[in-house]
């Protein structure tokens, strides 16, 4: 396994071919896409445990979009037990996958937990429930100061695991290793992966102030709440979609990793 450098205008690629690998398949990626979303917002309904458990169900779910992707690339249905791939791929693999579920459920509630100790859990509570707080707090320094706490520490953690559960499915490589190695390799392709992000934010935008145009045109008001969340829903779907695409070029691999269930 070699790590590949690639050009700034391959995070545009990555956009470009999650789009149309999503169009090829639209009815089962997006279903799998909502049956992911569902599943995490129950995990996170239970009291106490809730949020811990999805964030530690969070990398291999993901991994199962990714597994998706892969099958609609060889024009493959992707059924909804492919969302568990990672923890059906024998006993070694799903310890792999709960310790590297478990490690990033520690990082993420301890970026969590720092935040809350800047504004006393304004930020926390708007970004785990929700809650919007008032326009004075969200422009106060503490809030400000959480948000960016949070966004800092989050960053490097989601680096960290961005391909990890993808080396550890497809390429049997142990878990911290492959932290190791997905850092790396979304370091060494900074450019790319920021044309990556930055796309898809213009994209979200983009469909947001369409949305909002066209309601004003048809003097529709209550199509943009209709039609706002289901829209932006789909379109990170086709996020999710590309991300097998990111692991796919980051990486050269002995055996070709769409031969491998």
């Amino acid at each position: 396994m070699k790590l590949k450098l690639v050009s700034a205008g391959t995070g545009a690629l990555w956009v470009r071919l999650g789009i149309q690998t999503f169009l090829k398949q639209p009815l089962a990626l997006a279903g799998l896409f909502f049956m992911f979303m569902a599943l995490m917002s129950v995990a996170t309904m239970v009291p106490l445990i809730g949020l811990p458990v999805a964030m530690t169900l969070l990398p291999a779910i993901t991994l199962g979009l990714m597994v998706a992707t892969r099958e609609a690339t060889q024009g493959k249905f992707p059924m909804p037990l492919i969302l568990l791939s990672g923890f059906r791929a024998g006993p070694v693999k799903l310890r792999a996958m709960l310790l590297l579920g478990g490690l990033y459920a520690s990082g993420f509630l301890c970026a969590m937990g720092a935040s809350y100790l800047v504004d006393g859990g304004g930020f926390a509570r708007m970004y785990l429930g929700g809650q919007v707080p008032a326009k004075e707090f969200m422009e106060s320094n503490g809030f400000l100061g959480a948000m960016w706490t949070f966004i800092g520490l989050h960053l490097p953690l989601s680096l960290t695991f961005w391909h990890a559960p993808a080396l550890v499915y497809w390429q049997d490589i142990p878990p911290l290793k492959a932290m190791f190695f997905s850092f790396v390799a979304c370091f060494r392709n900074f450019w790319a992966l920021t044309v990556f992000a930055l796309a898809w934010m213009a994209l979200m935008i983009g469909v947001v102030v369409l949305i909002i145009a066209i309601s004003g045109m048809l003097d529709a008001p209550t199509m943009l709440g209709v039609m706002l969340m289901p829209t932006l829903l789909f379109v990170a779907s086709m996020f999710f979609t590309s991300l097998y695409f990111t692991y796919r070029d980051s990486f050269e691999v002995p055996v070709d990793p769409a031969s491998k269930n």
